[in-house]
């Protein structure tokens, strides 16, 4: 014999029936169907009855649509006539009768609303047993046997399981039952409580040792998450008794908790399917199930609507009785404790309760310690509300170190801060609480961080979609599935902006329509207005890419930093500010365990900085650094001769897309000291620009003026540079343009270069970097490689947006 438990949306309309009925009719044993009422019809009983309770006979508009939704469902299955018509009939007016009633006398009964409550059950019971061929109804309130505890009555279990056996003891074929209802010694109807249809279902499965139950709902069994927050959550293949009712109590509401008990028990497999997907296997509940060992954890849950209630003073600490008062008082008045979270100290004790029952709670609170609030023995009850209790489940985490680091660990760097924590010793749950407006960024945070998810998601929000940021757009596209497929990565580009437009889209935007996207797009481009839409959005893994050279977006980092968004630029502004910001800028990303990467403001995509790093992070010591840094200048040094003079190839290092679109921002110097000051400082010497020497070999007078005025006056060191140029060329010497730091002191300027100089042979726009280390001394290391264009400088981005996924 097997029991099936239909309940909630399940019976909520003529066509959930029908699929009720095929699946009862496909079952090759003997079967109990116990039906709740249909959708929504509960609610609407017992919300009647609130208001006829108040004196007035406003209930009617209800009335009308409870009525309403059981015509319906009668004339679509049964074409509005036969013998269910009358029988639903019958209870609705019995229903009228019963609210007039309680407006008459303004007073509403734990009593009286027991015999309404369950009329939605009895109806629905009545339908599905006249709409399934060979199907009888059997009364479960005349089975199951409670005391007079109304609204949640305790079951006489001895009573109870003598009259289910004696009623089924002969049975074959299909029986329906009514679930949520019961009846005292005296025959009046009594409710089991919340989720008493399931209640009814166990009680059933273990009074005749079934083989198994079936609970019948609208989703496919438990899920590692609420999938309405996590669209990435699946169901879980198999949960222990102890793992489902941990699940359950904190906010997975698949099964009541108390249905477990009855089966627990005896043994009887609980599995828990979808009744609009009947082929999905759901989640089978039983006492020892398969958990992967690279899962220790089984799912995560969450309660919201939640307050906490702290209980604090010095006085209390060695005081014994303490909590055992907390908790009376609470209990006196009906108060459900959700968490309990107690310092190691006594000094305070903290308990998660219903926002609704704050009052109530702090009111039973300070009457209970009325002489200790006078003698400042507890000197406060603090209230925090609009909170979250999250918990994760898992019988596993009890053989699994380091869960709770890991946990703790991976929350804090994505800048959710817990209010309150609780573990018990068995393992079983880690249960914590945060502000409810952070609630979603913790679910999607601790299901990725337990490979829930089989995919690492980075929320990428892009500045700047020049031809750096384009570049980056095509690559990441290319490489998306790749990543994906091998490394199962996941780069989401959530928001774009030029400098017109900036579009937000938290599924993700396809990175080969931004273009059209930003152009339809109603949201003007702001700086602020992006930080602000970033931080509001709240995404786990975010990573805020700046494409741009602008001062004023640098000046956003640490608001971005400090909102634990990692920070990854191809923008040398704030890498090479004042040391004060620079270092502000680090320490900040260390404080909130995010990324501040900037590979490619030296260098491009050559690995410069993250060797430098690697060198400094292992103990060794830079010396020295000489190093050619402007791709730009090295390409018109390489490229000048007898033919083309020095002014014919700037032009063509702008042509060629070298160089910036005024030139001079590379013939200056301040680039190139702008980057031997940032890799000074990454060596770990506090550098300022002012200590930086530029000798330039364009005269200052050529800085002056407009870009026209360059353009008309350069051609006038053509002469002057051929000629060193041709004594150079008699030497076997070369121009390289040098960055030089040693001792605290910085250097840049042109030099000349002979064919044993590592800098002889660099070619076209490539750079090339010496660090002189107390390791690399005799032989100092080189990096040398492409320094310029915008799709090395992508590539550069790309890995720093790698390092930040951590993968």
């Amino acid at each position: 014999m097997k029991v099936l438990k239909f309940g909630g949306t399940s019976v909520g309309s003529a066509a959930t029936i029908r699929m009720v009925k095929e699946i009862v009719l496909q079952q090759k044993e003997d079967t109990i169907v116990v039906v709740s009422a249909l959708g929504g019809v509960t609610d609407l009983i017992l919300n009647a009855a609130r208001i006829a309770s108040t004196g007035t006979d406003d209930f009617h508009p209800l009335l009308a649509e409870i009525k309403n939704r059981h015509k319906q469902a009668i004339n679509e299955l049964f074409n509005g006539s036969g013998a269910m018509v009358y029988i639903a009939e019958e209870l609705l007016d019995e229903l009228e009768q019963i609210l007039t009633g309680i407006t008459l006398v303004g007073e509403l009964t734990a009593k009286t609303l027991d015999r309404i409550a369950g009329i939605g059950e009895r109806i629905s019971s009545h339908l599905v047993a006249q709409f399934i061929p060979g199907a009888v109804r059997i009364d479960s309130a005349e089975l199951i046997q409670t005391d007079s505890n109304f609204g949640k009555a305790r079951v006489d279990f001895g009573i109870t399981n003598q009259k289910i056996k004696k009623e089924f003891a002969e049975f074959t074929g299909i029986a329906i039952l009514p679930g949520f209802i019961a009846k005292n010694a005296k025959g009046e109807f009594t409710t089991l409580g919340r989720g008493g249809s399931d209640y009814t279902a166990a009680i059933m499965a273990a009074a005749l040792k079934v083989d198994s139950l079936e609970i019948w709902t609208d989703v496919d069994g438990f899920m590692t998450a609420d999938p309405r927050v996590i669209s990435k959550a699946y169901t879980i293949p198999e949960l222990t008794y102890s793992e489902a009712m941990e699940l359950s109590h904190f906010g997975a509401k698949v099964i009541y908790p108390p249905t477990i008990l009855p089966v627990y028990q005896i043994g009887i497999p609980i599995r828990i399917k979808n009744t609009f997907n009947p082929e999905n296997e759901g989640t089978l509940i039983l006492s020892s199930a398969k958990t992967p060992k690279e899962r220790p954890i089984k799912g995560i849950s969450s309660i919201s609507g939640i307050s906490l209630v702290t209980l604090q003073g010095i006085g209390m600490v060695g005081v014994t009785g303490i909590s055992m008062r907390l908790f009376t008082a609470l209990a006196s008045v009906s108060v459900n404790v959700i968490l309990i979270s107690q310092a190691s100290s006594e000094n305070s004790i903290s308990v998660a309760i219903d926002e609704h029952a704050v009052e109530l709670a702090e009111s039973a609170i300070r009457n209970e310690f009325e002489k200790e609030i006078e003698t400042g023995q507890v000197s406060k009850i603090d209230i925090e509300r609009e909170l979250s209790v999250v918990a994760i489940v898992g019988e596993n985490m009890k053989h699994t170190t380091g869960i709770a680091g890991k946990l703790f660990s991976t929350i804090g760097k994505n800048g959710i801060n817990i209010i309150a924590i609780a573990q018990g010793a068995s393992e079983l749950n880690i249960s914590w609480v945060v502000k409810t407006l952070e609630l979603r960024k913790t679910l999607n945070v601790v299901h990725e961080s337990f490979f829930l998810s089989e995919n690492v998601e980075l929320n990428v929000f892009l500045m700047g979609v020049g031809t750096v940021g384009s570049s980056l757009l095509q690559q990441l596209q290319k490489q998306q599935q790749k990543l994906l497929d091998e490394k199962h990565l996941k780069m989401k580009l959530t928001g774009v902006a030029n400098s017109r437009k900036m579009v937000f889209q938290r599924e993700g935007i396809e990175m080969n329509s931004f273009k059209e996207m930003l152009e339809q797009s109603e949201k003007k481009s702001s700086l602020q207005g992006f930080v602000d839409e970033m931080k509001d959005m709240n995404i786990y893994n975010s990573v805020f890419v700046d494409c741009t050279a602008s001062d004023e977006v640098s000046n956003f980092y640490k608001e971005i930093l400090s909102a634990n968004i990692s920070v990854v630029t191809a923008n040398k502004v704030a890498a090479s500010s004042t040391y004060e910001n620079y270092i502000g800028l680090k320490n900040m990303a260390k404080q909130k365990g995010v990324k501040f990467l900037f590979e490619t403001n030296v260098g491009a995509g050559l690995p410069i900085i993250n060797t430098l790093n690697d060198l400094v992070n292992s103990g060794d010591r830079i010396l020295k650094i000489e190093a050619v840094l402007s791709g730009t200048l090295n390409f018109i040094f390489n490229t000048i001769s007898e033919e083309l003079p020095l002014s014919k190839t700037i032009r063509m290092a702008k042509e060629q897309g070298y160089s910036e679109p005024d030139p001079r921002m590379d013939l200056n110097g301040v680039d190139v000291a702008r980057k031997i000051l940032i890799l000074a400082r990454e060596s770990g010497y506090p550098l300022e620009m002012e200590d930086i020497t530029i000798d330039r070999f364009v005269p200052d007078d050529f800085f002056d003026g407009s870009l026209d005025d360059f353009w008309k006056n350069i051609s006038q060191l053509d002469v002057g540079f051929e000629e060193k140029r041709k004594r150079l060329e008699t030497e076997n010497k070369k121009w390289r343009f040098v960055a030089q730091y040693e001792n605290g002191k910085a250097l840049i300027g042109l030099q000349e270069v002979d064919s044993r100089h590592p800098f002889y042979d660099l070619e076209g726009s490539n750079n090339l970097v010496m660090y002189t280390t107390e390791r690399y001394n005799e032989f100092p290391m080189l990096i040398k490689g492409y320094g310029a264009g915008a799709s090395v400088t992508a590539a550069g981005v790309f890995a720093d947006l790698i390092k930040v996924s951590n993968i």
